[in-house]
């Protein structure tokens, strides 16, 4: 597989050194919605990433997955479920390399994941409006 990046001096690296350089969480002025940017290392390999926002009582509100990245940096939408609260939201964001099953193994085998890194954030929700866009 070719890879380009824009910087020739960055080397693209293995699986097992891949990490997240940067997570960051902006919230929408409609406290719906948060946009996400995260940044990893150059790699050889694409690395998958799941990422979860939880509200200030711990309780899951948004999910994502992005499945073998062909980029290094990523910036997504995600919409928070329910009517969200005032207060400290966490972002996680776990890089991940799933392992393909060797065509021998029988097709009930699970994949082999293994998790590369973890990063988390905070973000905050002041009032909410639903007016705004």
């Amino acid at each position: 597989m070719d890879l380009f990046f824009l910087d020739p001096d960055e080397i693209p690296l293995p699986p097992e050194e891949v990490r997240i350089r940067e997570l960051n969480a902006e919230p929408w002025p409609d406290g719906q919605r948060v946009r996400i940017s995260l940044e990893v290392d150059p790699f050889q390999k694409r690395p998958s990433i799941d990422i979860m926002i939880t509200n200030p009582a711990g309780k899951p509100v948004a999910v994502a997955s992005i499945i073998e990245s062909m980029t290094k940096k990523m910036e997504i939408t995600m919409h928070l479920r329910g009517m969200p609260g005032a207060g400290q939201y966490q972002v996680r964001a776990e890089l991940y390399y799933q392992q393909k099953i060797e065509a021998g193994d029988t097709q009930t085998s699970p994949p082999i994941i293994t998790q590369i890194d973890l990063a988390e954030t905070i973000f905050m929700i002041e009032t909410q409006n639903p007016e705004a866009d």
